[in-house]
């Protein structure tokens, strides 16, 4: 016997539907109005000039053992390609794709030809999933923006660089522009403006893979990297206190 199992979906969501109360849109705008009084009112009791919001983001995220390197626009490449040579990465997957990473790569490409091995994820996982797991040892990726408040990173996983970048390897290196930071997750709700369309797949980063077993010893990397490095970028050019950082 067929079953039409997704008619029968439609057709329950659509009873549902017709059944639930719509709330009054001047019941929600009352409701946001509240919430954005709340959040206002805090921030303006302790505001964070942009040099406080980078400290603050560096303070939560050092807490939760991620290592911070905060770097100018014109060196963060080199001295990244340094650290990861002195780490001993062999193989780094990234987006080459996008400015930061064709800047890296060709860091890598200049000073270490030989070393350093930048990688992009062109191939389905299907096809090299056991060189992926077995030979890559960092990946790295490009956040939206970050909240100051907990330390937290916004990535936006796509095609060129799918959360498997961040996830498999166990360092993951993420750079974030300073212009980008927020305050504290409502105003970066508030600021981007998640309300108009959010991303179907954004992930919220906040330190390295940890887990703790019911004896309650902490373990880094069981579900993820094991290392977080996270650059911060303090580019003149698109302003430490730039917009998106100014309305946070």
């Amino acid at each position: 016997m067929n079953v039409d199992t997704m008619g029968a979906r439609a057709r329950m969501l659509q009873r549902l539907r017709g059944h639930a109360p719509a709330a009054p849109s001047t019941t929600l705008d009352a409701l946001d109005a509240r919430i954005d009084a709340h959040f206002t009112a805090r921030r303006a009791l302790g505001p964070l000039a942009p040099n406080e919001r980078i400290a603050q983001f560096q303070r939560m995220l050092e807490a939760a053992h991620a290592e911070v390197i905060c770097a100018s626009a014109a060196t963060w490449a080199a001295d990244l390609a340094g650290r990861l040579a002195a780490a001993g990465v062999r193989n780094l997957l990234l987006d080459t794709a996008c400015a930061e990473g064709q800047a890296l790569k060709a860091a890598l490409e200049a000073a270490l030809p030989a070393a350093v091995q930048a990688r992009g994820y062109t191939r389905p996982i299907e096809e090299w999933k056991a060189e992926l797991f077995d030979t890559i040892d960092a990946g790295f990726t490009v956040a939206r923006s970050g909240l100051a408040a907990t330390g937290t990173l916004v990535v936006v996983p796509d095609a060129n660089a799918p959360r498997t970048v961040s996830l498999v390897p166990p360092l993951h290196v993420a750079l974030i522009h300073a212009s980008t930071l927020h305050a504290d997750l409502h105003a970066a709700v508030a600021a981007e403006r998640w309300r108009d369309g959010m991303p179907t797949n954004l992930v919220m980063i906040s330190g390295p893979s940890k887990t703790s077993d019911i004896q309650q010893t902490t373990a880094y990397g069981a579900h993820g990297p094991r290392a977080l490095w996270v650059v911060v970028v303090t580019d003149e050019d698109r302003g430490t206190d730039g917009q998106q950082g100014a309305a946070a």
